[in-house]
């Protein structure tokens, strides 16, 4: 089990600037490389812009209120799911490690909170030149927050997550480095994002998420 094995061997934890944990050699080769060859559409061909959110539209935040689709989001976005599961063979391995009692056993110990209730969400990301996202807390629904980063490209390692403290300032950046990730746990003060930099080809991650509302994807 890559990811179990990657979380108990090959983890550490960091208190500042608030509880997160990275890790390294969590995805197996083949899974990587389905993450690379994931055909997810280039925004810059669409007339569209970064606005610092992942809810890719071309507008405010207020404008995307009460659209579930998330408007044209939708199309920039590759959530891994049982409609699409027979593209992602090895992606679906590491979803059903994450299901695994085993692994939310652990996980729910790290961050002291109950897994066994939630539902795994994945997404391949790939975010191009003029990507930034503000910083943000993730939504309470969102027991687990973190990324994978797949850095086949020699992009630099600056291109990882900011973490900030309560102040709005930025403590440290998680290295892009490949196969390397971090995740937490959702909280008031756990602002993260990304700041403006330069992006040369493609900035590839995994999102991996446990959380409270229905996927295709429920705990064991």
């Amino acid at each position: 089990m890559t990811f179990l094995n990657s979380i108990l061997n090959k983890s550490k934890k960091s208190d500042t600037p608030f509880e997160h944990w990275e890790y390294k050699d969590a995805l197996s080769e083949e899974a990587i490389k389905e993450i690379i060859s994931a055909d997810i559409a280039d925004i810059n061909e669409h007339n569209l812009t970064y606005d610092g959110t992942r809810a890719i539209d071309g507008g405010a935040a207020e404008f995307r209120e009460g659209i579930s689709s998330g408007g044209k989001a939708i199309k920039f976005r590759c959530f891994i799911t049982k409609e699409n599961a027979q593209n992602f063979p090895n992606l679906v391995k590491f979803i059903k490690e994450l299901q695994s009692k085993e692994t939310c056993q652990t996980i729910s110990k790290l961050i002291k909170k109950d897994l066994s209730n939630s539902y795994v969400r994945v997404e391949v990301i790939c975010d191009r030149k003029g990507f930034w996202l503000k910083p943000h807390c993730d939504i309470k629904e969102k027991i687990l927050s973190g990324l994978i980063f797949v850095n086949n490209l020699n992009e630099s390692e600056d291109l990882g997550t900011d973490l900030y403290n309560e102040k709005l300032e930025k403590v440290k950046t998680v290295p892009y480095k490949n196969n390397y990730g971090y995740f937490f746990t959702s909280g008031p003060n756990t602002w993260h994002g990304m700041e403006k930099k330069e992006i040369l080809k493609e900035r590839r991650c995994l999102q991996v998420n446990y959380v409270t509302f229905p996927t295709d994807w429920k705990v064991e």
